[in-house]
């Protein structure tokens, strides 16, 4: 009678089906659960744009700008960068939390100024896009 040998295969441990379903689970759990990247703060502005028209020069334009998180995460406004000392703007001191909207306003002194004025101003804030730019413009009369 031939000699009958039975040979056991093993599975290598790293095809175990204990090894095999936790694989499966942390696949499935980066495909179903939303990852921490996508939680982030949006930049909205109403009205990105404003005209104040014609003024005298010496008198104080205030722009108000209503701006939103539209995103998941708050909302922080750092910095405003503006083209010369003659525009200030107000930033919110809080977060924006998501969903919420606040409103910023930028003050313009036309005292050292006259003619045509177009200026930007552009907010920094932890939004992954990037910059946000706010212009306002409008004409100065010299007397």
């Amino acid at each position: 009678m031939a000699d009958q040998t039975v040979y056991k295969t093993q599975i290598p441990p790293v095809f175990s089906p204990g090894v095999f379903y936790w694989a499966l689970f942390v696949v499935l759990l980066f495909h179903l659960v939303p990852v921490r990247s996508s939680a982030q703060p949006k930049f909205e502005i109403a009205e990105t744009k404003k005209n104040f028209g014609h003024v005298k020069r010496g008198e104080m334009i205030k722009n108000i700008y209503e701006i939103r998180n539209a995103g998941n995460q708050p909302l922080i406004i750092t910095s405003a960068e503006v083209a010369c000392s003659c525009t200030s703007v107000d930033l919110p001191k809080e977060p924006i939390l998501p969903g919420k909207q606040t409103i910023i306003t930028v003050t313009f002194n036309t005292t050292s100024v006259y003619g045509r004025q177009d200026r930007i101003v552009v907010l920094k804030s932890n939004d992954p896009r990037g910059d946000m730019k706010i212009r306002f413009k409008g004409s100065v009369s010299k007397e």
